[in-house]
């Protein structure tokens, strides 16, 4: 038996709750300010009501932002970095970005930061932040990315030339714990430029502001303690004491994290030493903003640093809940070299195949990017509309605004953000998503994570899952049953466990939410579903979430196939718990005839006939049903039309016969319910392996949408599956209702249009969630076709090739965004030079939200790691399935799971 590594035996405590490993971590927010939590004005005005200007002066009431930071998981303590570089005009304490009303393409971060190492239990964390020398551009980017057109590119940080002549710090903070509650800090300066330059480092440490808002709260309290090194000592009633010893400080501040009322409302304070005093005795050199009695609740430890050109400075700090007579030397350098081992030996247990060793890097830093993306996440909606008693009452609106019929919202957890700046709030798709790679690394917190969404807390009593903060009632593809099958599988293959209880306790809530969808969704009862804008935001000729120009209602075929998908998913998940309970079989058989149903209507409506295939064109669309009974197809060719790949599964032999009760049921249907499975992927003929197949696309639909999703002038990019077809780039799709144009061109990178938000863009780019269920739903097929059933790819090329082949095409392209080409750059940086020739930033990787449709390069929130992260385990499969590992040569048992 093969010893568990150093992070494994963690791993391994924190799930028997032996050892609370998880306790401390990357938990801390990147932006909290322009929060819907924090918003609250009578419009729900969220980007406006807290904006960035004011965050240093005013408290928080749900949550804690700042740099490179930490908290318990709690978030009753937290600890950051903060700057100066005697320039700017304000500390630097949190990321700076534009809000959807400052930027032509929405909001956005304007920072460089990139988080390059993490473990499941933080034991060991690295990031880098880029400090420039000279002042923070703040007001010339919100001034150049306003004045700016949604037609032209937007203005980055890069371009305002802060970064000439390599003016600026490297700062890298790493963290090691050497036990749950003694986590060692090492921040590195290096001054890339080529003259000496001074900088005010302050690691601080401070409670987030939780005794203000009730009254009933006790207030925590930070003080100096006398000793031989710079030491915070800190006390929360419910933490316990912990100390921070500061290594050669050459002070320490302490103010109160508290709101600066008189600044911002022209009242007084309720204490004399404020939030923004820190601040204001470092930048404007007001020796009375902080107490000279070192206690507060929010402290700093200062550092004036004069690093030379090209030096490296290191400062240590120890956060810990022991009292220590020597917190650094010899100890704690090799702890620090310990953990950093320890993580690469975890990570060569995690994909220990042969792959070049560019490729490790990006998946080592997808990694990290899902691990830093965990925040604490609190709103509870009932205070939140109500308003807390020591505050003045929100206005009444509120009650009649955003996300009111979520007043059983009472959300306190650690979770995983899509991009802890931009999305600093949970996403249920995105979500379903990110637990595909944390299960390879961390399977117990990718389950808790989809269990948590599905919990009454968070789950709507008529049984909706919560879809984002903005609006809650919103609709997200319903995917979650397919990542709980998933993450299931994973740690079945990866760690032996076949975690039952997990599936079946989602399994059972799941129901709920699955006879929401049919109860809310499918307007005329025909299993034909609507849903709406179903997270491709603007992929549509009209705003699907909203009342249609022309009245009537869309049967979308994406919402139809998300159901077929989600009626699969729950057959797959019955069957497997079937095999210790056989009450599942009858659960099995309701999922089992209800898809037939799905997929009859996917390819005939009704005695009128109307169907979302089109026959000439090959390819399925949208159709609109307007009030005078009247039907039209929405010709716009995209990812709508390509979504019912995704409805497919396979039935293995051993479990049909294992399954005496299900089997039977699903050959009466297949004798007694001809008209049912005439437009359904055959189930009588026995495929490769004498598989069952249920799918909506049949061999010749497949045909002909592969024809187009693999012809390089229509989907097919050099870098993935395009989300709208190049077709339309010299077609535009153009529809006229009440003297107005609505229209669909071609657009592979930002949105020219401000349908739904205006800062996403469906219309063009590469998505890797899509892509990767694309890719999911090939290998399937193959599972049933075989290597007999060859497609040309690319279309038009004469090159024929099988199911396997074409998804390892794929996966190779959406990989390559972020490796190197022939000519050392890579893709995802675009024509950002420094990124692509500067050794100091060609390897640090960004994870964007979804990439050029043409060229690859990142476009969108740059750290979304979140289901960018699927890259992750497209790398791990090419190097398990690389070479002498395809999966004809493969035994039975291990072609099961080749798509785990």
């Amino acid at each position: 038996m093969v010893s568990l590594t150093a992070e494994e035996k963690r791993l391994q405590e924190a799930r028997d709750r032996k050892v609370h490993w998880k306790r401390w971590g990357p938990y801390l927010s990147d932006r909290q300010w322009g929060t819907v939590r924090e918003d609250y004005s009578a419009t729900g005005s969220a980007w406006d009501y807290f904006p960035h200007e004011q965050a240093r002066s005013r408290a928080y009431r749900w949550g804690e932002d700042g740099i490179a930071g930490i908290c318990d998981r709690y978030q009753r303590l937290c600890f950051a970095i903060a700057l100066w570089n005697g320039e700017d005009s304000i500390l630097k304490e949190r990321l700076f970005g534009l809000t959807g009303n400052e930027g032509n393409h929405g909001e956005d971060v304007k920072e460089y930061y990139f988080y390059l190492d993490n473990t499941p239990t933080h034991s060991y964390m690295k990031c880098l932040y880029k400090y420039p020398h000279r002042a923070f551009p703040y007001s010339q980017l919100i001034e150049e990315n306003r004045r700016r057109s949604r037609q032209e590119l937007e203005f980055e940080l890069l371009d305002t030339g802060i970064f000439n002549e390599d003016r600026y710090f490297d700062i890298f903070v790493e963290y090691a714990k050497n036990s749950t509650d003694d986590i060692l800090i090492q921040i590195s300066v290096i001054n890339r430029g080529q003259e000496a330059k001074t900088l005010h480092l302050l690691p601080t440490l401070w409670f987030r502001n939780t005794w203000t808002w009730n009254g009933k709260q006790d207030k925590p309290s930070l003080k100096e303690v006398s000793s031989d090194i710079s030491t915070i000592e800190a006390f929360h009633s419910n933490l316990g004491k912990r100390w921070l010893y500061c290594q050669k400080a050459t002070e320490i501040l302490f103010i109160e994290n508290e709101t600066n009322h008189e600044k911002l409302f022209g009242v007084s304070n309720t204490s004399r030493y404020v939030k923004d005093g820190i601040n204001d005795y470092i930048v404007h050199e007001q020796k009375a903003a902080v107490n000279p009695n070192q206690i507060g609740t929010k402290a700093a430890a200062h550092y004036i640093l004069n690093v030379g050109a090209g030096e490296t400075k290191i400062v240590q700090l120890r956060l810990t809940n022991e009292l220590c007579l020597t917190p650094f030397g010899d100890e704690f350098n090799n702890i620090f070299a310990t953990r950093q081992r320890e993580a690469d030996e975890f990570y060569q247990r995690i994909t220990p195949f042969s792959l070049p060793e560019d490729m490790r890097t990006v998946q080592r830093q997808a990694f990290a990017g899902m691990l830093w993306s965990k925040q604490y996440y609190q709103f509870t909606i009932d205070e939140w509309i109500n308003g807390d008693p020591a505050e003045p009452s929100p206005p009444n609106e509120r009650k009649q605004g955003r996300n009111n019929e979520w007043i059983h919202l009472n959300n306190e957890d650690i979770l995983s953000m899509p991009d802890k700046w931009e999305y600093p709030y949970y996403c249920a798709w995105d979500l379903a998503f990110h637990t595909i790679p944390l299960a390879m690394i961390d399977p117990d917190f990718a389950k808790e994570q989809l269990i948590l969404l599905t919990r009454e807390w968070y789950m709507h009593p008529n049984g909706q899952i919560p879809a984002y903060e903005w609006a809650f009632s919103d609709v997200n593809p319903p995917v979650h049953a397919w990542a709980a099958w998933r993450v299931y599988k994973i740690e079945q293959k990866m760690y032996g466990r076949a975690d039952k209880h997990f599936l079946e306790r989602v399994f059972q809530k799941l129901l709920l939410n699955f006879t929401w969808w049919v109860n809310r969704k499918d307007v005329e009862g025909k299993n034909v579903f609507q849903g709406g804008f179903l997270g491709l935001d603007n992929i549509g000729v009209f705003d699907r979430s909203k009342e249609l120009p022309t009245g009537g209602h869309i049967d979308q075929s994406d919402g139809t196939s998300w159901m077929g998908m989600y009626c699969l998913n729950m057959l797959a998940i019955a069957l497997e718990l079937a095999q210790s309970n056989s009450n599942y079989e009858d659960i099995a058989t309701k999922f089992f005839e209800h898809f037939l149903y799905i997929a009859d209507a996917m390819n005939h409506i009704g005695d009128e006939g109307t169907e979302l295939w089109d026959e000439k064109d090959g390819f399925y669309y949208d159709v609109l049903h307007l009030p005078n009974n009247h039907n039209l197809t929405l010709k716009v060719r995209s990812l709508v039309g390509l979504i019912p790949l995704f409805a497919v599964e396979t039935l293995e032999p051993d479990t049909l016969a294992a399954l005496p009760n299900f089997k039977t049921r699903l050959e009466w249907f297949i004798t007694n319910r001809p008209k049912l499975r005439q437009n359904v992927a055959c189930m009588e003929t026995r495929g490769v392996g004498a598989r069952r197949l249920l799918a909506i696309v049949n061999r010749d639909k497949l045909r002909c949408i592969l024809q187009k999703m693999l012809d390089e002038t229509e989907f097919l990019s050099e870098y993935g599956i395009r989300s709208v077809s190049k077709y339309h780039a010299d077609n535009p799709y153009v529809f006229h209702a009440n003297n107005s144009e609505y229209r669909v061109d071609y657009e592979p990178a930002e949105s020219n249009s401000g349908l739904f938000g205006g800062n996403s863009n469906w219309r063009g780019p590469i998505w890797f969630p899509v892509n990767y269920l694309i890719i999911e739903s090939l290998q399937k097929f193959y599972h049933y076709l075989g290597d007999d059933f060859k497609v040309e790819c690319p279309t038009g090329s004469g090159k024929y090739i099988n199911l396997w082949e074409v998804a390892c095409e794929l996966s190779q392209r959406l990989i390559k965004i972020f490796i190197n080409n022939e000519a050392g750059n890579r893709p995802v940086f675009g024509g950002m030079q420094k990124f692509q020739t500067d050794p100091h930033w060609h390897d640090l990787i960004l994870f964007n939200e979804y990439f050029h449709g043409d060229n690859g390069a990142g476009i969108g929130a740059s750290h979304q790691t979140g289901w960018t992260g699927l890259v992750a385990k497209l790398i791990q499969q090419v190097g398990e399935y690389s070479g002498e590992n395809q999966p004809g040569d493969m035994k039975k048992s291990q072609v099961k799971s080749v798509a785990m």
